[in-house]
């Protein structure tokens, strides 16, 4: 793991422990690269449950309730995988957050359509999820490092944003 990697673990170890919340994970092409950058900080077992890697559709199906429709339309690299992959993990896993990747490191695997370096990230609870989808391709090595790195920076703007300081409203004194 890199710096930014390791920088990026604490940061997001720190506010799971504040908020006592949950996380899991849902793989495909990250293997289980964002599970080891989560639990990389000690005492990930007081919020890190456990993580999916799903590198086939029968997985994505069984496991984290992925639509066989979806995935037969869309295929499994596209950003409606990763969002219902997000929303299986948790309730799989009995998690208040998740996050999940797919797509394609390479070499091979690309298409026209979907490029080597298509990968979808996911990251929220089974109301609210965001995405981010990455699309360089700058070989199966590198392609895997930004996209576990850019998973945890997305899932940390996602804890802040859930922090009550953070919160839209305002209450009114009568």
């Amino acid at each position: 793991m890199d710096l930014e990697g390791k920088m990026m673990s604490r940061e997001v170890s720190q506010l799971l422990w504040e908020s006592e919340k949950t996380v899991s994970t849902a793989e495909s092409c990250t293997g289980g690269r964002i599970a080891e950058a989560l639990i990389a900080v000690p005492g990930a077992s007081k919020y890190f449950k456990g993580g999916i890697i799903c590198y086939v559709n029968e997985v994505k199906e069984n496991l984290l309730y992925v639509s066989h429709e979806l995935l037969e339309e869309k295929t499994a690299f596209c950003e409606e995988v990763a969002i219902e992959m997000v929303k299986g993990a948790c309730k799989a896993l009995n998690t208040d957050y998740a996050i999940a990747a797919t797509g394609i490191a390479g070499p091979g695997g690309g298409t026209k359509e979907i490029p080597v370096g298509t990968i979808w990230l996911a990251c929220g609870t089974t109301e609210k999820v965001i995405t981010c989808k990455l699309s360089e391709d700058e070989g199966r090595d590198i392609n895997l490092l930004n996209a576990t790195n850019k998973a945890m920076q997305l899932f940390c703007e996602f804890l802040k944003s859930e922090r009550p300081e953070n919160d839209q409203e305002t209450v009114q004194e009568s």
